[in-house]
């Protein structure tokens, strides 16, 4: 019986030792406290008592992090959130240089966050979101280096105004558009007056251009019978008139 109990004692704790570890993870172990080398995917053996393990999940984590209060360059508040992309790349340092990796990654992307937005200009926040987040991003990953963490990427989601300063925007980019339809205008003026100067000039090197012109404009509004023409006519015709007499009397 008592050979039975301890045969049953043994197996028990071998079953106890036997870990498995998935293919997109790694086990960091310790042997009475100190470490002893990683577990790879597998069954592993642990001896109960006098070994430990932790898992450690290598899978990139998109992990948020929270709306910031932040002050940019030209001293205009904003609230801005992201997220950021990482993977553990060393179990070991992220086991044993930091507790709690996960906490740690996101406080220092908060705190990056506010630091780089406090070096640009709120143009530039909106217009370069991209190179902020990589500023971001090449900051938390360096110094997130000696704990076994490869930043991936950092993505800027949302940048929120002040309501009195989204009104500020909006005029200001009204105002834009008529400056840009006031420039418009004047250019398409320009263009008109050019070329009616150009055929005016044209026109005064012909005989009877500037007559055909008239007829013309006459037979356009003569086809709307609603329309009352005041015909004045031109000089030259009145001299072609008087020149006409006077042969007629000669």
């Amino acid at each position: 019986m008592l050979i039975l109990w301890l045969v049953g004692a043994v197996i028990l704790f071998i079953l106890l030792g036997l870990k498995v570890v998935n293919e997109y993870e790694r086990g960091v172990k310790f042997t009475l406290g100190k470490y002893a080398g990683i577990m790879t995917p597998g069954l592993n053996v642990v001896v109960p008592i006098f070994q430990a393990w932790q898992r450690v999940d290598m899978r990139v984590k998109a992990v948020d992090v929270p709306d910031q209060d932040c002050m940019t360059k030209d001293n205009i508040s904003v609230n801005v959130n992201a997220v950021i992309y990482y993977q553990v790349a060393d179990a070991e340092k992220a086991i044993i240089q930091v507790e709690h990796f996960n906490y740690a990654i996101s406080q220092l992307a908060q705190t990056t966050m506010r630091n780089i937005v406090g070096e640009v200009e709120l143009d530039e926040l909106l217009s370069q979101r991209d190179q902020v987040s990589e500023k971001i991003q090449a900051i938390v990953d360096k110094a997130s280096d000696p704990w076994g963490i490869k930043v991936n990427a950092v993505e800027l989601k949302d940048v929120v105004l002040p309501a009195d300063m989204k009104r500020v925007m909006s005029k200001q980019a009204e105002a834009e558009r008529e400056k840009r339809a006031v420039i418009i205008k004047a250019e398409g003026e320009v263009v008109a007056a050019t070329n009616l100067s150009k055929a005016a000039h044209l026109m005064s090197r012909y005989d009877g251009a500037l007559h055909l012109r008239t007829l013309q404009t006459i037979n356009d509004l003569s086809s709307d019978q609603s329309n009352t023409v005041i015909f004045a006519v031109p000089l030259e015709v009145l001299r072609a008139l008087e020149g006409l007499a006077g042969r007629k009397k000669v």
